[in-house]
């Protein structure tokens, strides 16, 4: 089982389990011959190599990604969905030279690959399964304790009441016109906390980078991870007398799949999770995961610049449509901020390599992308969770992700340090990662926009960073106790590298200015 430092995990909690189907097989191996065009050089053309998925790159609008089409064709790929919009193109091929060919071609911004295993071959076993469960006596327990104006798991809640959420309850619980979209590895809309609060229309499946809207489709499968079932409740569990109570208990969740079965968030199905949430409307992503087969995507690598682009693309797209996009900032206890991070785990879909990066130039994303808004976890304490990257100038506001009960002790009548909050099945369990902070601040920017329904994304995110409660660094940081600092907080109490511009703050959210 994953422990609180771990970071293999695709998806941004600890412990956890993965994700979706890769339905994709080879194609029949050959070879043909095709002429390149638009600028690429003639070439014969393999398609023997192993069936990879890339993303293309366009500049120059829809007039130049049409040509672009053609010389993916030439080149041996097959689109598997434009989007025009923005101007990446998904494709397939196994054109071992593809990306290099098609690079050549004119309007091509830049190309890679999105993987380094085949389509139907990679496997994650690096991750251990599921949260810490609930049991039947802290359930009951609970209810016994529960206030007529909670629900009965609410006291085990530790979370709510430390950014105010059950105060700001009492004024609103949001509104049913905001939807949060979950991008993650799916969600089980038919759990009894969720189904109230569930937008089937803004859900879908996109792991092959195309959204699939057949109904149900964004649900985990029989042994796929409830991690974003967990996320969804955080958000927006129905406060409905029975189970937990999300952050923004009257918005709409809805749910994005993203993860293949083995557990791996690749880029076009990144790229297409943006994008249905853009063009549906949606008001606020959250994306607890970082994007496959790279911990950290560097430029100057020709395939991992591409990937960065995509995203980033995307990103922008929907904040342009109105769209406010929160992110986990991991759990490997790094410094984002610093001058050269050690990276042993990529790429992570076949075999890692020891890399020494500049994250300047080499990017956790979409954490660490222009506009989005980064979040590191704190534990029942009110201090950096152990496991919490941090950084001054790339973490933008902190929420509470849980930790290890014996770092960070939660008040009675809560137990466990972990988050507590929706699983498949119509259960209940306790996780804890960044993954379980984005949430909380996506909750509280759902309750913002509840209030200020006209408010743009821009206006929303200062509105969330100038309510945030101060919290000062801690230094000596030491939260195992041992005489030994884990980390260093760099910058004030209004501004610092653990915490940005300090805790969430839901009763804020709900006041009106």
């Amino acid at each position: 089982m994953a422990h609180l430092g771990s970071r293999r995990g695709r998806v941004l909690a600890l412990p956890v389990g993965l994700a979706l189907t890769a339905s994709l097989g080879f194609l029949p191996a050959g070879a043909s011959a095709a002429e390149v065009s638009d600028g690429a050089a003639t070439t014969a053309v393999s398609t023997n190599g192993p069936k990879l998925s890339y993303v293309v790159n366009v500049d120059g609008g829809r007039g130049t990604a049409a040509s672009v089409k053609k010389a993916i064709a030439a080149a041996g790929g097959t689109v598997v969905i434009a989007y025009d919009q923005i101007g990446v193109i998904v494709v397939h091929s196994q054109n071992p030279e593809f990306a290099k060919t098609i690079r050549k071609a004119r309007g091509v911004v830049s190309a890679g690959s999105t993987r380094t295993a085949p389509l139907s071959v990679q496997k994650d076993t690096s991750v251990g399964e599921g949260g810490q469960a609930l049991t039947a006596a802290e359930a009951t327990s609970a209810a016994a304790r529960a206030t007529d104006d909670q629900d009965a798991l609410e006291p085990l809640q530790w979370d709510l009441p430390a950014i105010k959420a059950d105060q700001a309850h009492r004024k609103t619980l949001g509104s049913s016109k905001v939807t949060v979209a979950v991008i993650d590895t799916g969600v089980d809309d038919t759990h009894p906390d969720l189904a109230p609060n569930f937008d089937a229309r803004a859900s879908a499946n996109c792991v092959t980078g195309k959204p699939d809207i057949t109904p149900g489709s964004w649900r985990p499968q029989a042994g796929e991870s409830d991690h974003g079932t967990h996320v969804a409740g955080t958000i927006a569990a129905a406060k409905n007398g029975t189970g937990i109570t999300g952050v923004a208990p009257g918005v709409k969740v809805s749910g994005i799949k993203v993860s293949t079965t083995e557990g791996f968030f690749y880029t076009e199905a990144v790229v297409c999770g943006f994008m249905w949430a853009a063009e549906r409307g949606v008001e606020i992503t959250n994306n607890s995961y970082y994007t496959d087969p790279w911990l950290f995507a560097c430029k100057n690598d020709e395939d991992q610049k591409a990937l960065i682009e995509a995203v980033t693309r995307a990103t922008r797209y929907a904040e342009r449509k109105g769209t406010v996009n929160v992110a986990a900032a991991g759990n490997s206890k790094m410094d984002l901020a610093a001058d050269e991070l050690t990276d042993v785990t990529s790429p992570n879909d076949t075999t890692p390599v020891t890399r020494v990066i500049n994250p300047k130039e080499c990017f956790d994303y979409p954490a660490m992308l222009p506009g989005v808004v980064t979040v590191s976890a704190t534990g029942a304490k009110d201090l950096k969770a152990s496991y919490s990257n941090y950084g001054l100038g790339v973490v933008d506001i902190a929420a509470p992700g849980g930790d290890r009960t014996e770092y960070q002790t939660p008040d009675a009548p809560a137990v466990n340090g972990r988050i507590l909050s929706t699983t498949v099945n119509g259960g209940y369990n306790y996780k804890a990662g960044t993954s379980m902070a984005s949430p909380h601040a996506a909750g509280v920017l759902a309750l913002l926009k509840s209030t200020h329904p006209k408010a743009s994304p821009a206006q929303l995110k200062a509105m969330l960073y100038a309510q945030a409660d101060d919290r000062a660094c801690t230094n000596p940081y030491d939260i195992e106790g041992d005489g030994v600092v884990d980390a260093v907080c760099e910058g004030g109490k209004s501004k610092n590298g653990f915490y940005g511009a300090g805790l969430v703050d839901a009763l804020d959210a709900v006041k009106r200015r």
